[in-house]
């Protein structure tokens, strides 16, 4: 090796160990750094100067990074429908469904009973109206509730779209630097780490999948096709509304023009958030107002009074607005619970839920004090079983009694299964995080290691630089 050829060399160990120790210093102040993927200096050699450094690596691995993202946008799912039910129960009472109908129609039954073994009582007949509009209260309250958690949801809806736009905006800025840098030969890892953290917040509001083009552009789909990103963003919309009830519907979310889908069951098909805020207000919400619906429709025909021609029309219990029911037939007569209220003929004289008079023809014709058939047909109407309407999501056929519990039992069953669910996703989220970060994190033992051997690496470039000085200094000498 002649003394110029070993100064070239000595020179190409210097600077790539200088390389090489910059990028561990990197490396080792990112060990925490969330969205940090690990740099490798990459060496190449020749036979003029050994080895040289030609750019620095990017650790990456594309099939963990799908399942990551796979399982960010189903936790995220999730966790948003699980969210929505606990504000549910909440709004239920808690644990006690204390706020919920079931309550209230068995207080009203205690209360028609004892009512029933005194009929002259007129303080138990005031009490047993009064149950009654605690029942018709608990209806009331609980329609406000559920529609204040669909509005509530709808917001979320928006503010969530809004974001999904913004970090689509980001996301264009960033895939341009990209471009940009490969283009001229940069080094475009940071913008990379950026744009992989991007998508990965992407993901928590829709799932994504992503295909990379020539020159690193990356283009976006939702995990049903939809397209997100390609060269610029496809606009996402949604029209929020100011007010729901049980009449109407939100509007859906469109990305490029299609429409949503919203998520289904209690281990939700959702992939991101919006599908599970989409499911709350659309479906989890809903189906539960079509269950008090029909509480109200049966607890009006319960208490059916006679009219004139023998046909059976709203006694103790009537709509707000004077509205005419068809309480007999099972169908959801849609917003009921939020109209049911008692009649205030029955609040201002409470003997006429014992003489069927309320709205009907007066049954206790001979002003009997101790008239008590129409009480006790009352609570035989409780024990009978009668017919539900399917699309309320729960038993079909059912005494009032027994439907009341089975609507709590749906919401409670929901959300266990939920909870359960979320559970499932939360834990192969962490471990698709943890595999991930494993294969292309940074792990302080390993870069301690690649330390000491690029400290081996200068140690050599300095024996040969001394060497070097060494023969030069014999050269000098010699031709002096």
């Amino acid at each position: 090796m002649s003394i110029a050829s070993a100064i070239n060399t000595t020179k190409s160990i210097l600077s790539n160990t200088a390389t090489q120790t910059a990028t561990v210093s990197t490396n080792t102040s990112n060990t925490n750094t969330e969205d940090y993927n690990r740099r490798t200096a990459v060496t190449t050699t020749n036979p003029y100067s050994g080895a040289t450094t030609v750019k620095l690596e990017r650790t990456e691995d594309a099939a963990l990074l799908k399942q990551t993202l796979s399982a960010i946008a189903d936790d995220a799912g999730q966790q948003a429908l699980l969210k929505g039910l606990v504000s549910l129960d909440a709004a239920m009472g808690g644990s006690e469904s204390s706020a919920t109908p079931s309550q209230y129609l068995a207080a009203l039954v205690e209360s028609l009973d004892t009512y029933a073994t005194s009929p002259s009582d007129v303080t138990l007949a005031a009490a047993a109206v009064a149950a009654a509009g605690d029942l018709a209260n608990s209806l009331n309250q609980q329609t406000s509730a559920v529609q204040g958690l669909r509005v509530q949801a709808d917001s979320e809806i928006s503010t969530t779209v809004d974001k999904l736009n913004q970090l689509l905006k980001d996301f264009e800025k960033v895939n341009d630097k990209v471009k940009e840098k490969i283009s001229r030969g940069e080094d475009a890892n940071d913008a990379l780490d950026t744009r992989e953290g991007l998508v990965k917040q992407i993901s928590e509001i829709v799932g994504v999948t992503s295909t990379v083009r020539d020159g690193n552009d990356m283009v976006l789909y939702t995990s049903g096709g939809i397209t997100l990103f390609e060269t610029v963003p496809r606009e996402v919309t949604f029209d929020a509304s100011a007010a729901l009830d049980a009449t109407t519907s939100g509007n859906p979310v469109y990305i490029d023009g299609v429409s949503l889908a919203s998520g289904k069951g209690s281990s939700t098909s959702a992939s991101g958030s919006l599908q599970a805020l989409l499911q709350l207000r659309d479906e989890v919400y809903p189906t539960y107002q079509d269950q008090l619906d029909e509480i109200a429709r049966v607890t009006m025909s319960v208490f059916a009074e006679l009219d004139g021609a023998g046909d059976e029309i709203a006694g103790l219990f009537t709509t707000k607005d004077g509205s005419t029911v068809d309480f007999n037939n099972p169908d959801i007569v849609s917003g009921l619970a939020g109209l049911i209220t008692v009649d205030s003929d029955a609040q201002a004289d409470p003997t006429k839920l014992r003489d069927g008079n309320i709205s009907g023809v007066k049954q206790n014709t001979e002003n009997a004090a101790g008239f008590s058939k129409l009480l006790y047909g009352y609570l035989a109407g409780f024990e009978e079983t009668v017919d539900f309407d399917g699309d309320a999501g729960t038993t079909t056929r059912a005494t009032l009694l027994a439907y009341s519990t089975d609507s709590v039992g749906w919401v409670q069953e929901y959300r266990s299964n939920a909870s359960s669910a979320a559970e499932s996703t939360s834990a192969m989220q962490m471990r698709a995080k943890e595999a991930y970060a494993n294969a292309t994190g940074v792990n302080l033992d390993e870069e301690l290691i690649l330390l000491l051997d690029i400290e081996q690496s200068y140690k050599a470039a300095t024996k040969l630089l001394s060497t070097i000085d060494e023969m030069l200094s014999s050269l000098m000498q010699a031709a002096s």
